[in-house]
């Protein structure tokens, strides 16, 4: 049976170990600084297994060696968001748990296929790929993944359409400087932009931008989790299955684009070894205007991440 790892047992990673349980994915470790927190959440999902009929065991830790010999180590880790708190306010902090989370984790697991979900992502995901000295292709972020369901979502309650007939793309940075590709967005193979006026798509695309933002409002005392934990078992699923299945994933682009030497979202095919590809589409030239001036928000953010 593969083993998935997930530091950090807060609402991300615990929903996301639900998910990947409840599909029969993995075996799930969740490992935490806080005693007590993981060991508690995996038994309660245990006691659900009769419930859900998972085979699979979940099981909790606050010690690495638990978690030895990972498939997938999954990084959510980190301080959440809270009102009025923009991604880059959080590096500080993030960034010192981030390069002790990688090093623990690599040792454990050096093997493994990690996902960064720790925002500011981009950064984040940079960092991790600094510190660890890991292979690109065995080392990516969840963003677009949850950015274009957010997109998806959008259009739905815009054209009143069903989530199965839309194919979605949020690319670029991870927050504020997100990219919608509203020409590849589809319902039912046609793109958006023939099914809708030029203000629609914009409002669609505002509230894709804003998603995040949106659902930390409501909530006033944490951030986005469901959506988050399912983005992070569907980039499991895909590569546990060894699927090729294409997605907005958070990469090193090295040439692709014009971008060089850089981690942000775009389409790349999932399977077994990790990334197998960056997938570029055809992109006309304020598309890739506005994608370069993404790659740029993420250099800014970079420039900030402390020695």
């Amino acid at each position: 049976m593969p083993k998935v790892t997930i530091v950090g047992a807060g609402n991300v990673g615990a929903t996301a170990a639900h998910i990947i349980a409840s599909k029969n994915l993995a075996d799930v470790v969740l490992i935490d600084v806080a005693e007590g927190l993981p060991q508690g959440k995996a038994l309660d999902m245990m006691h659900m297994r009769s419930v859900e009929k998972f085979t699979v065991r979940v099981t909790g830790t606050n010690d690495y060696a638990d978690t030895r010999d990972s498939d997938i180590v999954v990084i959510t880790a980190g301080i959440a968001r809270k009102p009025g708190m923009t991604r880059e306010d959080l590096l500080g902090v993030n960034a010192g748990i981030m390069k002790s989370v990688i090093g623990q984790a690599m040792e454990a697991s050096p093997n493994a296929v990690f996902i960064c979900v720790t925002n500011p992502l981009d950064v984040m995901t940079t960092l991790a790929f600094r510190e660890s000295g890991l292979p690109a292709n065995r080392l990516m972020g969840m963003g677009g993944v949850l950015d274009s369901s957010r997109l998806s979502f959008a259009v739905c309650e815009k054209l009143g359409c069903e989530p199965a007939d839309v194919v979605a793309w949020a690319v670029g940075a991870h927050g504020e400087g997100m990219v919608c590709w509203p020409r590849f967005t589809t319902v039912d193979g046609t793109p958006i932009t023939e099914l809708m006026d030029e203000a629609a798509v914009a409002e669609v695309v505002q509230r894709c931008v804003k998603g995040g933002a949106e659902v930390v409002a409501h909530l006033k005392t944490g951030s986005a989790y469901y959506a988050p934990g399912a983005s992070i078992a569907k980039m499991v699923e895909a590569i546990l299955g060894d699927t090729h299945e294409v997605m907005s994933v958070c990469a090193h682009i090295d040439g692709q684009y014009g971008i060089e030497d850089l981690y942000m979202n775009v389409p790349v095919r999932l399977g077994k070894n990790g990334v197998e590809e960056v997938v570029e589409f055809d992109l006309n030239d304020d598309e890739l205007a506005a994608l370069h001036a993404s790659a740029d928000s993420v250099r800014a953010g970079l420039a900030n991440l402390p020695e």
